[in-house]
């Protein structure tokens, strides 16, 4: 047990800024004069719709997305839009995965359930350490959509480019690195994030879609998964994740007072630079990720020995850090260093890692 916040290193749900949490620890019993907590308040209430309104306008704002595209706050994360993005694009019955880790083979998995999935690469014999060339991508002509997962939590890989599709939209779950550099919404036919690592809390899932691309459903599939339905209703055909949206809002604000993605990119490239540079120069920690698939959000390494990665773990969280411990897939350490996490919190694990190095070689 402590009395002070830790450095948070989890992958989600994630640390938030402290400056969010102040806001509203601040607003929570009585928002703006209303007399009780945005907990509390009918989503269907001018309160609420004010902060609604709000957190979409910010979001459009921050991103810069187009006025062709829709904004939609949703129950069920990035999984659930899984399973609606292929009921929904799927008009044609045929879509194209890049499998580059864990989730994004997830996606592929779930959307072979209503149509034709082709994995136009999969990256699994090289235990996703690689984000694919153009080259290496087998995209079929007359497809409904591509998808990709734009940052891999797990294996620490990052998208670097935006992939030539033939004319196909690109979709793109950009759970991990949303909101964490500037992007050029134009280029995509869906952005969709769940918002527990760098948007908010978990419980909503953010989806930014081309108007075009918003199709009369299908007589057959579930209600929350009709995106033209939840497009014509704003997000409000039942009760939307009210407190995450809010959340979401505060985040979106703290991002425009801090200099916008602009300012993000640059200090995410910096916090990644300070632990990858490390890691390269260190014999002692093994960080297999290539460069130039490298994410700045997360960094998977490990120690000479699963002995060592579990007393890194140990010890870590005795010197106030927490979340360190790799995913059970690949093991060994992982670092999620987000918008929230600081430089400061970076160099405190950067100067605990030579001091563990230095014990243990």
């Amino acid at each position: 047990m402590t009395d002070k916040r830790v450095y948070n290193f989890a992958a989600g749900p994630s640390t938030l800024p402290v400056e969010v949490l102040k806001e509203a620890q601040k607003e929570m019993l009585n928002y703006k004069g209303s007399g009780m907590s945005v907990m509390e308040m009918s989503h269907r209430s001018s309160a609420y719709a004010e902060i609604f309104d709000d957190t979409k306008a910010t979001l459009k704002r921050v991103m810069n997305i187009p006025d062709n595209y829709d904004i939609l706050f949703l129950h069920g994360g990035a999984t659930q839009a899984f399973s609606a993005i292929a009921l929904n694009l799927m008009q044609k019955g045929r879509a194209d995965y890049v499998v580059t880790g864990n989730f994004a083979n997830k996606a592929a998995k779930e959307a072979t359930k209503f149509g034709d999935v082709h994995i136009a690469y999969d990256g699994k014999d090289n235990n996703y350490t690689h984000i694919p060339t153009q080259d290496e991508l087998d995209i079929r002509d007359d497809i409904d959509y591509v998808h990709i997962c734009e940052n891999n939590t797990i294996f620490g890989t990052e998208w670097n480019y935006i992939p030539d599709t033939k004319g196909a939209p690109l979709v793109s779950d950009m759970s991990s690195d949303i909101l964490s550099r500037p992007v050029d919404v134009s280029k995509y036919g869906v952005i969709y994030a769940g918002a527990q690592k760098n948007m908010g809390i978990a419980g909503l899932g953010v989806i930014i879609i081309r108007h075009d691309l918003v199709k009369p459903h299908k007589e057959n599939i579930p209600v929350l998964c009709e995106y033209d339905t939840m497009v014509k209703k704003d997000s409000m055909y039942n009760t939307p994740p009210t407190f995450a949206i809010y959340m979401l809002g505060l985040v979106c604000h703290w991002i425009e007072d801090n200099g916008g993605l602009e300012a993000m990119a640059k200090r995410n490239e910096k916090k990644a630079k300070l632990l990858q540079d490390y890691l390269d120069s260190s014999d002692f920690y093994n960080y297999p990720t290539e460069k130039g698939s490298r994410s700045n959000m997360n960094v998977s390494y490990t120690t000479p020995s699963k002995e060592l990665d579990a007393k890194f773990v140990k010890e870590s969280i005795e010197a106030g850090m927490t979340n360190l411990k790799g995913h059970r897939l690949v093991g060994g350490i992982r670092a999620s260093i987000y918008n929230a996490m600081t430089y400061e919190g970076v160099e405190y694990l950067v100067n605990f890692m030579k001091k563990f190095e230095a014990e243990n070689k």
